[in-house]
């Protein structure tokens, strides 16, 4: 899959995927202008052109964008190194709805009636947090 940000300085390349998830936190949100479509590309993502400028948003994880347009590149998780990426930067993939997270975060005014797998954010903290 290969994408762009707004000015194109930057190319974003990574293995296809299928399938892209929602992200309802209230960082993401305020990051976004709306929920996170996101594309969990693994660790092989490669950026061309420019490159990415970073926020260090947590302990965990930095957020990449085009300091140029400003366009939101990923959101990178440091402890295993993924990189998910908005899927707006993939305008020719067919991407299926299939999970949201942070759902107890997610404003009312809004509703999607794709059936997807609906965590919230204890249970996604839960899910990933170091198993003894």
């Amino acid at each position: 899959m290969k994408g762009k940000c707004l000015c194109g300085s930057i190319e974003v390349v990574s293995e296809s995927q299928a399938e892209v998830g929602l992200c309802h936190c209230s960082m993401c949100r305020r990051w976004s202008g709306g929920p996170m479509f996101a594309v969990h590309c693994g660790s092989n993502v490669k950026f061309e052109g420019d490159e990415p400028s970073t926020y260090q948003s947590s302990d965990w994880a930095q957020r990449g964008f085009c300091s140029k347009c400003g366009t939101h590149l990923f959101y990178h998780l440091l402890p295993n190194n993924e990189y998910i990426i908005p899927a707006g930067l993939f305008q020719s993939e067919q991407f299926a709805l299939n999970s949201e997270i942070f759902i107890d975060e997610k404003p009312a005014f809004y509703e999607f009636k794709n059936k997807t797998k609906k965590m919230t954010g204890q249970e996604v903290f839960e899910q990933f947090a170091p198993k003894e």
